[in-house]
């Protein structure tokens, strides 16, 4: 990626290699493969050099990037990875905010923060994290137990006894489901909750410590 730099100022972006129209002279998209960096920087023509990393959406709101020329005039930093916010833990009741009001969105009478209701007079609710998480493990649960349902069926159809080796595995599972809720539903801070979401390797790469949202009986 390039950038233009007149009188000081960003004024044009260039994402691609492509020819180019500049004070009524046409260049062609060699001007960014076979042209150095001196001479593209003569047209006023920099890299953009990134600074910074992307943080895990999963759980971090970014700001957008930020552009600024560097001291030296040879390049445009671009700066990314800066939080804006930690996404929700728990849910959140959505309200009506001023701006909505004022462009005219909000049913008459609404006032700032009143609650926003659905069709049916419900309140509408932005889930947080640790609900998605939550259900994240009642479908793992599920999924685990599907496995062996069959046994369940047969007993209930024909009277063959559940294998005590596949009710212990299933009374397991249902137990890690609850151990693992729990540990969610006590996070109280966003290191908490990722804490529980990461394993941890030895330097050989082998498992040291695996994530609580990932310890699962094996069956």
């Amino acid at each position: 990626m390039w950038a233009r730099i007149e009188n000081n100022n960003i004024v044009e972006y260039y994402d691609r290699k492509q020819s180019l129209l500049l004070n009524e002279v046409r260049y062609s998209s060699q001007i960014f493969t076979i042209w150095t960096d001196a001479q593209r920087k003569e047209l006023g023509i920099v890299p953009i050099v990134i600074s910074g990393s992307h943080l895990d959406i999963n759980y971090y709101i970014e700001h957008d990037h930020s552009d600024s020329i560097a001291g030296d005039g040879n390049s445009v930093i671009r700066t990314i990875g800066v939080k804006a916010v930690d996404k929700a833990l728990e849910d959140v009741n959505e309200v009506w905010s001023q701006s909505e009001i004022d462009d005219g969105y909000a049913p008459d009478g609404i006032n700032v923060n009143d609650p926003r209701l659905d069709e049916y007079g419900v309140q509408m609710v932005t889930r947080g994290l640790k609900y998605n998480a939550i259900q994240k493990v009642k479908d793992q649960q599920s999924g685990y137990l599907s496995r062996t349902d069959w046994y369940i069926i047969r007993k209930a159809d024909v009277g063959t006894a559940i294998p005590t080796a596949i009710q212990t595995f299933r009374n397991a599972i249902r137990a890690d489901a609850t151990r693992i809720e729990n540990a969610i539903t006590a996070a109280t801070t966003m290191d908490e909750f990722i804490a529980l979401h990461t394993t941890t390797y030895n330097e050989d790469r082998t498992v040291d410590i695996i994530a609580i949202t990932q310890s699962w009986t094996e069956e």
